[in-house]
Order: C-alpha cells, then sequence, then structure tokens
C-alpha cells in the first residue's frame, strides 16, 4: 500500500509540472493587462510601461516562468498584484468554505442518487423507474448555475425560508450545496441503475434468492456492495470536477470561498492569485483521485496494490 502511495505521488510529478506550464501559459492567454486594470483607462501609456517594469511583466516569458517555478519550490507562490497580499496564505484561509460546500455537495448527490438508483434498478420500466430516469437526466442537463437561481428565487426570494448568500450556519450551505450536487446526482442515478441492473443478474445474486434470503438482504448486503465500485470512480472524479463548478456556485451564491475569490481575481487580472488557485485546484484534483484508488481496496479485497 505505501509503496503504491509513493509511486502515485511520483507519477504526480509530471503532471504538476505540465500544469504549471499550462497555468502559466494562460495568463498570457487571457486577454487584458494587469497593469492598465490597476490603473485605469485615463492612464498614459507610459505610465502602465512603467507599472509592468515594476511587476516584472516586461520580461521574456521563460525567465518569468523559471523564477515562478523556482518560487513554487521554496513554498512561495507570489504575491498579490492588486493588494500585495501573499497568495498561499490568502488561498488556505479561503480553502475550508470550499471543502465544506464540496462535501456538502458530496452527500447531497450520494443520498439522493443511490438510493434513487438502487429503486430504479428493482423496479425497471415501472413508473417509479421512467421517474428516476427523467430525474437523472434533468440533473446532468441542468446547469447548475441555473439550478442555483431557481434555488434561490424559490426557497429564498418566494418562500424566505433559506439565505440566499453568505456563510456561518448549515442553513447557509443548503441551497450552494443542492445547486452544486444535482449534476452529480443525476449521474450517480443513472450509473447507480445500470450498474445495479448487471450485478442482480449474476450468480451469486441468484443463489442467494434460491437460499431463501431476503430481499433486503440480497440487495444491500451482496448487490449493492459490488456495485458500489464503478460509483466509487464517478464519486472521485466528480469531487475533483466540482471544483470547477464551484466558482460559478460560489459566485451565484456569493460564497466565501476560493471558487468566487478566484472568479474576481480573474475579472482584475490579478496572475499571481489566479496561477496559485489553479495549481491549488490541480493539486486537490490529483489527490482526491489518490484517495478514491486507496478506497477501492476496502470495497472489493480482490484489489491488491502489488
Amino acid at each position: 500500500m505505501y509503496i503504491y502511495i509513493i509511486k502515485r505521488l511520483l507519477q504526480a510529478i509530471p503532471v504538476l509540472f505540465l500544469v504549471t506550464v499550462i497555468v502559466f501559459s494562460l495568463m498570457f492567454i487571457l486577454p487584458g493587462c494587469p497593469a492598465r486594470t490597476m490603473m485605469g483607462e485615463e492612464a498614459t501609456q507610459a505610465e502602465i510601461e512603467s507599472l509592468r517594469a515594476a511587476m516584472g511583466l516586461d520580461r521574456p516569458i521563460l525567465v518569468q516562468y523559471g523564477e515562478w517555478v523556482i518560487n513554487l519550490f521554496q513554498g512561495d507562490f507570489g504575491r498579490s498584484f492588486q493588494d500585495g497580499r501573499l497568495v498561499f496564505p490568502t488561498l488556505i484561509y479561503r480553502l475550508p468554505a470550499t471543502i465544506e460546500l464540496l462535501i456538502a455537495s458530496l452527500i447531497v448527490s450520494v443520498i439522493i442518487g443511490v438510493p434513487i438508483g438502487v429503486l430504479s434498478s428493482l423496479r425497471r420500466n415501472k413508473p417509479s423507474d421512467v421517474l428516476a430516469r427523467i430525474f437523472a437526466l434533468l440533473g446532468i442537463s441542468m446547469p447548475n448555475f441555473w439550478v442555483g437561481l431557481m434555488l434561490i428565487l424559490i426557497f429564498s426570494y418566494h418562500l424566505q425560508w433559506l439565505p440566499a448568500t453568505g456563510r456561518g450556519t448549515i442553513a447557509h450551505l443548503i441551497l450552494p450545496s443542492i445547486a452544486l450536487g444535482t449534476a452529480s446526482a443525476g449521474l450517480i442515478t443513472r450509473l447507480m441503475r445500470s450498474t445495479m441492473l448487471e450485478v442482480i443478474g449474476q450468480d451469486y445474486v441468484r443463489t442467494a434468492r434460491a437460499k431463501g434470503l431476503r430481499q433486503a438482504v440480497i440487495v444491500y448486503k451482496h448487490a449493492l456492495k459490488n456495485a458500489m465500485l464503478p460509483i466509487l470512480t464517478v464519486i472521485g472524479l466528480q469531487m475533483g470536477y466540482r471544483l470547477g463548478g464551484s466558482v460559478i456556485t460560489e459566485t451565484v451564491f456569493a460564497y466565501p470561498g476560493i471558487g468566487r475569490f478566484a472568479y474576481q481575481r480573474l475579472m482584475q487580472r490579478d496572475f499571481p492569485m489566479i496561477m496559485g488557485n489553479l495549481l491549488l485546484f490541480a493539486i486537490m484534483f490529483i489527490v482526491i483521485n489518490i484517495i478514491t484508488d486507496i478506497l477501492y481496496g476496502f470495497l472489493d479485497p480482490r484489489i491488491r496494490y502489488d
């Protein structure tokens, strides 16, 4: 197990190197100049060029990239162009809010998707199965920003049951977690249904039925455990993809996480903060995938990490 983890961490090094190249390149593809954004439209070209030189943006791209990577190895993610704050502590300060939202959206997607998927597979081609498939299709199709706006309109504006913005209580977390977890819930429902249909047709399930075991025991002790392995894969990948979705969801709900912060700094062309944010997202994605692979062994003892 430990050797496997070390191998995966070593494999992550070239991935992170490629991420740094892509992230740094994107900053020069984005339209707009940080110096012009900071000084405003009335600034003269000479003033803008002077600020560019002070920010180090007038140097060759390779020189800037090399300096940035060297600083990363020293634990220095740089300083914000806007306010001079250190990038890494600023992002870490906002990270717990995003992790909260990711975990809450995961809980929402699992407690909705898994039971509906199991029920749909047990009642194949019946009205409840049709409704479950419609729900899965809608969940996958609806953009999370639209779901978020509808939730705010219904539960915050009209019913006034839940707050629309901010963070601090569980009530603040309900609407954004539902908005972010809806698409994953639809995907899990669809995959859970197809996986359960495949599993309940296996010989060991028929043998369990022949022994006279109760339906609940057959479903939850035998079939569900074996059907959860591909679901775990999807959950792990969706946790990574939710990092991107959190940018939109946090912006819609004014949720103070690193996703909304990334959007704000993107509008301000704060390159160090944007690059640090994207790099942090990549690291979290890699860690989530490694944890997902390790969890395979707990669900299926046949898997060995040799």
